[in-house]
Formats: C-alpha cells, sequence, structure tokens
C-alpha cells in the first residue's frame, strides 16, 4: 500500500474514532470545581444518560470526582505530546485496582487531547477531619473511629503491598473516607436508615510504583519521594535502595497525626538548589531525633553506610522522649503505644509490615474496628462535606492556566488542598501542609 494512502487510511480511523467518543460533558453533568495543582484539575460531577437526564439509580448513579490532566507545557507554550509517562502510570495502576480500601477508577476518557479520570466520590478525607477536631470540635478523635481508620488504611495498604505496589506517597491528604448516604430505596418503597459510609479509600497513585519481585528493593531513580512529614529516616538518610517499609513508617505519621491532631515530625523541607540536587533534610531528621532519639548502630544495622552518614554525624545526639510524647496526647491503651513504636522502628528490615499492624493485639482489644468508622459517632455528629466551587473554565475548554504548586495551603502535597486527593479536594485548609515535590522522572 503507497504511504500516502496509507496515511490517509489511519486519519479517517481517527477521525472515525474521535467521532465515537462520548463528550465528558454529554456523560457527565458538572457540579462545580474542586480543587488544581500542578498536574490538572478536579471537578465533581454526576452522571447522565443517553438522553442527558442525571442517572438516579442503578450502577452507575452518583457521584464522582473527574480529575483532568494539564498539558505538558514548555516555557508559556502549551504542548500536546501525547499521554505522559506520569498519566500513564497513574493509570495503568489504578485500571488494576479492586479493593474496598483503595479508590476506584470507573473509566478513563479522551477529549480534545486532554486526559479525564473519573474515580469514585469521597467526601471527607482524614486531613479534613484532623481540621475538623483541632480547629472546630477542638476535641480528640473518638478511639473506635480512630481504630476503625486505621485499620481500613492498613487492609487497603496490605493489598497495594500484596500486589507489588508502593504508594510512596501516603499523608492524611491522600486518605480519603465515603460519607454516610441513604441507601436504594426497599421494595415497599422506604427508604433504609441506615447509611453506608464511613469506608477509608487509599488515593492518589500518582507517585506509586510496581516493585515487581517482593524480594528486591525498588530502587531510587527518583529524586524526591514522599511528603517531608513522611518521609522514612532512610530516604531522609539518602538511600538509593528502598522497600514498602517506607509506605509503613508514613503510616505511623498518620496514626500520630490523628491521635495529636497535628503532625508528629513537622520539619522544614530544605529546597533542591540550581542542579537539582537534593539537600541533606537536617531539620526533618532532627524533628524525628527529638522524639525517637538518635539511632545507633546497633539500633539499625547498616546506618555508618548509609549516603548522608557523615551529615547524620553532625546532628545533636536526642535520647527517646517517645513515651512522653504518646502519654501526654493519649488516654488510649499501651498497645497503641507499642503499634506505634513498632511502625517507627528505624530498621527498615525490622520496621513492623501491614500484616503484622494488622494481626497487632491493638486491634483485638475493644472498642473493635468497623467496617463504617463513623458507625460509633453520637447521634447528630457528622463531619462537614467536602467544598465545591463554580469554575469559571469550564471543562473541556481549551486548557487554562494551573496553578503551578501548592497555592494557599502550606501542608506536603497541598496543591491548594488539593489535587492529590485525586478523588475529591476540600478548599484550602490555612496554614496545613507543604507540597508535595515530584521529580524530574515524574
Amino acid at each position: 500500500m503507497p504511504p500516502v494512502q496509507s496515511h490517509e487510511i489511519m486519519r479517517a480511523y481517527r477521525a472515525k474514532k474521535d467521532g465515537d467518543r462520548i463528550p465528558v460533558n454529554d456523560k457527565y453533568h458538572i457540579l462545580g470545581f474542586i480543587s488544581s495543582g500542578t498536574y490538572g484539575r478536579v471537578y465533581k460531577a454526576q452522571a447522565k444518560d443517553a438522553n442527558g437526564n442525571i442517572v438516579a439509580t442503578g450502577p452507575s448513579a452518583g457521584v464522582y470526582a473527574i480529575k483532568k490532566f494539564k498539558p505538558d507545557k514548555e516555557g508559556e507554550v502549551i504542548t500536546y505530546t501525547g499521554i505522559s509517562q506520569s498519566a500513564c502510570r497513574e493509570i495503568a495502576l489504578n485500571r488494576e485496582m479492586r479493593h474496598e480500601n483503595v479508590i476506584v477508577l470507573r473509566e478513563v476518557m479522551l477529549e480534545d487531547k486532554s486526559i479525564f479520570m473519573v474515580f469514585e466520590y469521597a467526601e471527607h478525607d482524614f486531613l479534613q477531619i484532623i481540621h475538623h477536631h483541632s480547629q472546630t470540635l477542638h476535641q480528640a478523635i473518638l478511639l473506635p473511629v480512630l481504630k476503625s481508620f486505621m485499620y481500613q488504611l492498613l487492609n487497603g495498604l496490605l493489598y497495594l503491598h500484596n500486589s507489588h505496589i508502593l504508594h510512596r506517597d501516603l499523608k492524611p491528604a491522600n486518605i480519603l473516607v465515603t460519607a454516610a448516604r441513604p441507601m436504594p430505596a426497599t421494595s415497599t418503597g422506604g427508604v433504609v436508615p441506615i447509611t453506608e459510609g464511613g469506608v477509608v479509600k487509599i488515593g492518589d497513585l500518582g507517585l506509586a510504583r510496581l516493585c515487581r519481585s517482593p524480594l528486591q528493593p525498588l530502587f531510587s531513580g527518583d529524586k524526591v519521594v514522599v511528603t517531608i512529614w513522611y518521609r522514612a529516616p532512610e530516604l531522609l538518610l539518602g538511600a538509593r535502595h528502598y522497600t514498602k517499609a517506607i509506605d509503613c513508617w508514613a503510616v505511623g505519621c498518620i496514626f500520630a497525626e490523628l491521635l495529636a491532631l497535628r503532625p508528629i515530625f513537622k520539619g522544614e523541607e530544605a529546597k533542591l538548589d540550581a542542579k537539582k540536587n537534593v539537600p541533606f533534610q537536617r531539620d526533618q531528621l532532627t524533628k524525628i531525633f527529638d522524639v525517637l532519639g538518635t539511632p545507633t548502630e546497633q539500633q539499625w544495622p547498616g546506618l555508618t553506610s548509609m549516603p548522608e552518614y557523615k551529615n547524620f554525624l553532625m546532628c545533636e545526639r536526642q535520647e527517646n522522649k517517645f513515651s512522653q510524647w504518646y502519654r501526654q496526647r493519649s488516654r488510649n491503651p499501651d498497645s497503641g503505644f507499642d503499634l506505634m513504636c513498632q511502625l517507627f522502628e528505624y530498621d527498615p528490615a525490622r520496621r513492623l509490615d501491614a500484616r503484622g499492624a494488622l494481626s497487632h493485639w491493638w486491634f483485638q482489644e475493644e472498642p473493635i474496628p468497623t467496617a463504617n468508622a463513623f458507625a460509633h459517632l453520637p447521634d447528630g455528629v457528622s463531619y462537614p462535606l467536602r467544598r465545591v466551587t463554580q469554575d469559571e473554565a469550564p471543562l473541556t475548554n481549551a486548557p487554562p492556566a494551573l496553578t503551578a504548586g501548592h497555592g494557599a495551603d502550606s501542608r506536603p502535597g497541598s496543591s491548594s488542598y488539593l489535587i492529590n486527593r485525586m478523588t475529591g479536594a476540600a478548599g484550602p485548609v490555612p496554614g496545613h501542609q507543604p507540597a508535595r515535590k515530584k521529580s524530574r522522572m515524574e
């Protein structure tokens, strides 16, 4: 076949495929804008039927979060170079995930050289809940709610690790929780008073990686992984190889934050230099040592061979004050302290994994974790719903200028609190979480 004819056939085929695609606005009714960030925008939407009516019943009914990827940009010029590597990776991993504690990707849509990922919607996240307790309620999260949150988080993490997936960016903002809502109508026409909700969902697999063999550590080709406050000490000391233990350290940080209603290791992140070299994160390590004490070679075999060991020696030695930290902030039983200690083990090889954590005796004691984490909330008590605004930029218009950072929020990975929760985000929470950094490979 002559090259020209082959080219024309391919053009015709592509035109037909484009014509067969259902536009996003024909399939979903956009309820409003959730958040924007470096990598795109997130919208809240409802499904529509072929006639354009909102789907009220059936498997397609409900609310969804649509993430629109930002196109590549060179200088001030927007370029369309196909699907980015990071988008391909995120889509591929999400397509394989099927677990009650991992956010569900419903579909991927292409339109006007844009990529849209449609996720199930979650009204809450751990960061929002922590902020509500610390700023509005001024009281701790109830123990049965806390235990249910932690059990479901670990259950989802075990699924990821059994699938040889490292999340690499676990933090409160990326842990979603479904809202309580009315169940479908009964055969008699009534609505079941019991609501389904309070289900924890691990979200944002944007930094996740496949570790093909569970026996081989993953080589760290990325400059930066895991938001600074939740970054394991082996990463802070420059480890070039790391394992699923980095996720378990982050879970320990989340556990402590749910308990204390503030980050346990709130360090200042040293920025990349002009040559994109990752600096030694002295302040973050100091915050860890202030609580857990300075590790020794006996505690952490291999410590002296870490790339940043020379810088480590310049840090002031500290005693372990973790027991004091815990008892000042919790009336929970000692079993909770023991679980947290094992998640904060300095030696990655001895750090408790997700399976071991789920078997810990803290979860065997009353109150027992429940599938609905909100089941033990007092009557009339609920968490505020996610804020949605009317965005000036239509979903499928030419790509708008996106905020290339974390906007009004200062917590790690916020991106205006936040695209990182790609299944739905709340409005800004002032002063809560510094911006997630991605490497040049992202």
